[in-house]
């Protein structure tokens, strides 16, 4: 029988972390070994550094950079990176593979299927939900949504990590106090971002962007 594949399980909010720890745990059993869990960028590298997992299951939006942060600073061609997240935007998903990751699935996955989906990752597949597998391809082949993704693109580009998780959460209609309290981060810093961002992007007011944002399908 072979060894079960460690995985490191990377997420900020800690309910669902442990609530996935405890799935892979059980639907898992003797397939895949949780050896280390993480709730930022700093504790996410530092934790792949000790334990030297197969696979990292890996939010996208984390306290510190995010996760293709975390794929930088570890540069390990053994660590395998899958992306589990709530987001199925195009910027979120062909920004993480950009960096990276070798898949990219939705919480909406049934335990079963993220066992399965680490087991592929593990063995060098590529894997992803079937939602978001076709413009992926399309993507990478330039073909399809390829215009529209390249000036998206090219847009995002301009953005920090962070100004991208500010300008997506002031886009959704979040106060600054709230962006703030959720980015675990202070308004004034907030403040400063939005600045950047609508500098960068050259719009005007907060109404501009959530405008933005939906017509690039953002939201």
């Amino acid at each position: 029988m072979s060894e079960p594949v460690r995985v490191v399980v990377v997420d900020d909010h800690a309910m669902f972390r442990r609530g996935v720890s405890a799935e892979l745990g059980t639907t898992g059993a003797g397939r895949v070994e949780v050896v280390a869990e993480a709730a930022d960028v700093d504790e996410a590298v530092a934790a792949v550094l000790e334990h030297r997992p197969a696979v990292v299951l890996l939010d996208v939006h984390l306290p510190g950079g995010g996760g293709v942060e975390v794929i930088r600073r570890v540069n390990d061609s053994e660590v395998r990176f899958l992306a589990l997240s709530v987001s199925d935007a195009a910027e979120d998903v062909i920004g993480t593979i950009r960096g990276g990751a070798r898949g990219y699935v939705t919480k909406t996955i049934t335990g079963p299927e993220l066992v399965d989906a680490i087991g592929r990752v593990a063995d060098g597949d590529a894997v992803f939900s079937p939602r978001l597998a076709g413009f992926v391809l399309d993507a990478f082949a330039g073909a399809g949504i390829s215009a529209d993704l390249a000036s998206v693109d090219e847009d995002l580009d301009r953005l920090t990590e962070r100004e991208r998780e500010v300008m997506r959460h002031i886009a959704r209609g979040y106060s600054y106090k709230e962006v703030a309290k959720e980015l675990f981060i202070s308004i004034k810093t907030v403040e400063t971002h939005m600045s950047s961002v609508l500098r960068k992007l050259q719009l005007s007011s907060r109404h501009e962007l959530t405008r933005w944002a939906s017509d690039r399908r953002l939201l």
